[in-house]
């Protein structure tokens, strides 16, 4: 069975906070060690690049803990909850429920990738291929429309919630202070919360994009 590898920080209140690593590196690339990728690079090797940054790393049951330093450099802040840390089931459920719904995020950027013309006519593509990392995080697809503005896509599996607004607006406020150019957001989704909508109504220059599924079924011979 793979072992669950866990970030365990102190957050700005002083509060221990855990995470799955792989998703905790990709919100937070500015941590990421030199010339590795949470979606092309092994757990094996992340926490090994992180333990060598100075990080804790500690194993516990089934799972592996990565102490991040506080602002002193200390991993001590850990000690008393790390037994904790690594047996609560509930956080077992939310990790795999994190994995897979950045899957299925991963299957919808494929997706779009492949057939962007769908989402408008005239998009087309501009960031080779790969998703475009920025200080506020990394972006699912940049594009730029008939118009020659620059378009942010942002893709959520399931339903989106209120802080993907405040996620889309600072990947948008970057890429515009970066391109110098006009830049619009389309933030995608199977379903939104209600405030999300009523978010969106103040902001002219951001479209939400509600996504579906068309299965079909072909006999084998």
């Amino acid at each position: 069975m793979a072992r669950r590898h866990i970030v365990v920080l102190k957050n700005p209140e002083g509060r221990v906070e855990t995470a799955p690593m792989k998703e905790w590196l990709r919100r937070n690339p500015d941590c990421l060690p030199k010339g590795l990728d949470p979606d092309d690079s092994t757990s094996h090797q992340l926490r090994r690049a992180l333990r060598r940054s100075g990080w804790e790393l500690e194993e516990v049951g089934d799972k592996v803990l990565l102490i991040k330093p506080d602002e002193n450099g200390d991993t001590s802040f850990a000690d008393e909850s790390i037994a904790g840390l690594g047996v609560d089931s509930a956080e077992e459920e939310i990790a795999e429920a994190e994995e897979v719904t950045f899957g299925l995020e991963r299957d919808l950027q494929s997706a779009l990738r492949a057939n962007i013309a769908q989402l408008e006519p005239g998009l087309r593509i501009i960031d080779g291929g790969k998703e475009r990392t920025t200080e506020a995080g990394r972006i699912d697809i940049t594009a730029m429309d008939a118009q020659g503005q620059v378009v942010v896509i942002e893709l959520k599996a399931g339903s989106a919630t209120q802080d993907v607004i405040a996620q889309i607006l600072a990947y948008m406020s970057v890429v515009a202070q970066t391109d110098k150019k006009p830049v619009r957001g389309i933030l995608i989704a199977g379903d939104f919360h209600k405030r999300v909508v009523l978010a969106a109504h103040a902001v002219p220059t951001l479209e939400l994009r509600k996504y579906s599924f068309q299965f079909s079924f072909q006999p084998v011979e």
